[in-house]
């Protein structure tokens, strides 16, 4: 098969509903030291809001910012504590269990070189690596296999990708084959009211592939969510179950012993700008979702879950406070979070700006302090045995000065 280059476009970023990439080798320096590293890249497309993700209940202006919209330690949802700072969502027990194990991580105050506020653009410089949207038809996840030593092949094909298409992180020299799965991950009503109104004169043909993803979610119909946690239905059930038989799909290839080692998925829907709901309402269902994800990949990987770093990033952050629609705007700090056997977890990882009037980001976002390529460069670099130099140059160009995070996995 022939690579051909070729830039996601707007369709394809609206419709698409994720993918996963795969590399056939083992690294060539980590097998040399009796290792046998999976990582896995879940992209969030929309925009994670991170403050109702990982909340800062210790921060003393915390309160006064989100008022009864924040997270909160008590209460009928309340929050699950970290540590002194920090608390996750209630909807996430499954990532709460990993990190209390020590099997997963939070880092805080994170975000790609991108500063403004285009979903396209930050998801251009997320995926691509580079510091300006549209300067790269490949992504840093295929670069940096590219560059890396390869060492005893293990699977018989060089990629396959789950979902109809390939994100721009996984695209690069290596081939691609696809598969898809037979759920596709519904859109919520909101999401397709927008687009149809938006598309439907300027693209008629989108506007009608949307119209008929609306119809396909609207056949499961259900209540409400009510206490103890997400109770998913309707759409949201069949955002839930895509997020984990597409993670499990992902884990059950790259656990096999003649599998894949290196994977990538994107999961849609993170655009909260109204009724975001942190506690009960759409952000917790889809952050329930995601947990059922996670708890998918460790179930997926088996006995190779030891060996295992999973990835979870967005492509911005959304507004500090709650806007006149009970939602969040485009912001600029996020989290990224991570998990596997393989990390050296129970952390939250972060140089804390605080999220008083005067600390916030011109006057709106959580203040950036993290380089989300650090996060990035120290996994590839220590679990992947990637090396640094290419790492700076050739994976994410112009990012010489951007030192990897390390101690984040165990080895």
């Amino acid at each position: 098969m022939t690579f051909i280059p070729h830039r996601a476009t707007r369709r394809e970023m609206l419709l698409g509903s994720g993918a996963l990439f795969a590399w056939a080798y083992m690294p060539k320096l980590a097998m040399a030291e009796g290792r046998d590293p999976r990582f896995l890249t879940i992209v969030l497309r929309g925009a994670l809001d991170g403050l109702a993700t990982v909340a800062p209940v210790g921060d003393p202006a915390w309160v006064g910012l989100r008022g009864n919209d924040g997270l909160r330690l008590d209460g009928e949802n309340a929050a699950l504590p970290l540590d002194a700072t920090f608390a996750l969502n209630p909807a996430m027990p499954n990532f709460h269990r990993l990190y209390k194990a020590g099997q997963a991580s939070v880092v805080h105050a994170v975000a790609s070189p991108y500063r403004e506020r285009s979903h396209f653009d930050g998801q251009d410089v997320l995926e691509s690596g580079l510091t300006r949207p549209g300067a790269s038809e490949t992504g840093w996840l295929n670069r940096a296999l590219n560059g890396m030593a390869r060492g005893e092949r293990v699977a018989g094909r060089d990629v396959f990708a789950i979902g109809p298409i390939t994100p721009l992180v996984a695209r690069g020299p290596a081939k691609v084959l696809s598969y898809t799965p037979p759920r596709l991950q519904p859109a919520s009503n909101d999401t397709i009211s927008r687009l149809l109104d938006l598309y439907q004169h300027t693209d008629p043909a989108l506007a009608q592939a949307l119209q008929e993803r609306s119809a396909l979610a609207a056949i499961a119909k259900g209540g409400d969510m009510k206490g103890g946690g997400p109770k998913l239905t309707g759409p949201y059930a069949g955002v839930r179950m895509y997020f984990a038989e597409a993670a499990g799909a992902a884990a059950k290839f790259m656990a096999r012993p003649d599998g894949p080692r290196v994977g990538a998925l994107a999961f849609d829907g993170w655009d909260t700008h109204a009724q975001e709901g942190a506690a009960h309402g759409r952000l917790s269902a889809l952050l329930g979702a995601l947990d059922g994800a996670v708890a998918a990949i460790e179930t997926g990987m088996g006995p190779a879950w030891k060996d295992t770093a999973v990835a979870i990033v967005t492509e911005f952050g959304r507004t500090a406070r709650i806007n006149g629609t009970e939602g969040t705007d485009h912001g600029t700090a996020t989290v990224a979070l991570l998990a596997g056997g393989a990390l050296k977890g129970g952390r939250v990882i972060a140089d804390w700006p605080g999220v008083s009037e005067a600390a916030l980001y011109q006057n709106r976002d959580l203040k950036p302090t993290t380089d989300l390529r650090a996060v990035l460069k120290g996994i590839l670099r220590d679990h992947l045995r990637a090396d640094e130099t290419v790492l700076g140059r050739d994976v994410f160009p112009g990012s010489e000065k951007v030192r990897p995070l390390g101690g984040l996995v165990s080895a």
